[in-house]
């Protein structure tokens, strides 16, 4: 489907982002079996899911990186599916990954400054001085500041903490102003102390946006989310207030039981 094709398409919707009967198969394997998610403007809306439930694949075909089988995908009521992500990120959308990416040989600032830079459509040329694009500079600045990286600007990237180059991650991908945020594990390797502070600094960057996120630490989960979405075999078996999650039968026996045991094993251990 191309971009124009897409456009055409658009529908007044009440949500910021919809996955309507999605469908994805490699050869005969079936990893997504006809999820269904409709996410509301500014909510913020966790995925969790036994391993290989499906999660990066879904985060995958959001984001464009790869393309439905069957099934619908909309950005505020118009489709997406069969854009680029380029394309998709123009439209609003924006990701991190599990991994690190970042340029680690340029400072912290320099990363901002291409991710604004990018979303604004704008190219590398030898004809313009970055110095002089004062909108992408003042926007990497405002970024930075949020992020609370001010004070480690002109560092490399590479000499930032763990914690401190997830959080440059997360500048990265709010840079261009886009309104619906996948997040995917984004306190993965960190320590409890680090966390606490980083729930907090998703809270504090995301307001007025809508955030997915895939989260296996269930503190983070019923601490952040105001829906939580229950993927399991590719299905999604429910999506609900982290209450009703927490208190579904289905979601106990399939993944929920197990992991909160293990939770609080650990817990008690420390």
């Amino acid at each position: 489907m191309s971009r124009a094709a897409a456009t055409s398409d658009a529908v007044k919707s009440e949500y910021a982002l919809e996955l309507l009967d999605a469908h994805k198969s490699f050869g005969k394997t079936q990893i997504i079996r006809g999820a269904t998610l409709q996410v509301k403007p500014g909510e913020r809306v966790a995925i969790i899911g036994p391993n290989g439930a499906g999660k990066s694949t879904l985060f995958n075909l959001i984001s464009g990186r790869f393309g439905l089988t069957t099934g619908e995908i909309r950005l505020h009521g118009q489709r997406i599916d069969g854009l680029a992500p380029y394309q998709i990120n123009r439209l609003g959308l924006s990701r991190s990954f599990q991994v690190s990416n970042l340029f680690t040989r340029l400072s912290v600032f320099e990363n901002l400054r291409c991710a604004v830079l990018w979303s604004m459509g704008q190219r590398y040329t030898f004809w313009r001085f970055l110095a002089d694009m004062h909108e992408v500079n003042d926007r990497a600045e405002q970024v930075l500041e949020m992020i609370k990286l001010d004070k480690r600007r002109d560092l490399l990237a590479m000499n930032l903490t763990y914690a401190e180059q997830r959080a440059l991650e997360i500048g990265i991908t709010i840079a261009g102003g886009s309104s619906v945020i996948l997040l995917d594990e984004p306190t993965a390797g960190m320590s409890r102390s680090e966390t606490k502070r980083f729930i907090q600094l998703i809270r504090e960057v995301t307001v007025g946006k809508t955030l997915l996120t895939v989260e296996h630490d269930m503190g983070v989960v019923f601490g952040l989310a105001d829906r939580i979405a229950v993927l399991v075999y590719g299905e999604v078996i429910a999506f609900d207030t982290p209450e009703a999650v927490r208190a579904n039968p289905r979601v106990q026996e399939a993944y929920l039981g197990s992991v909160l045991a293990e939770t609080q094993a650990a817990e008690g251990a420390h």
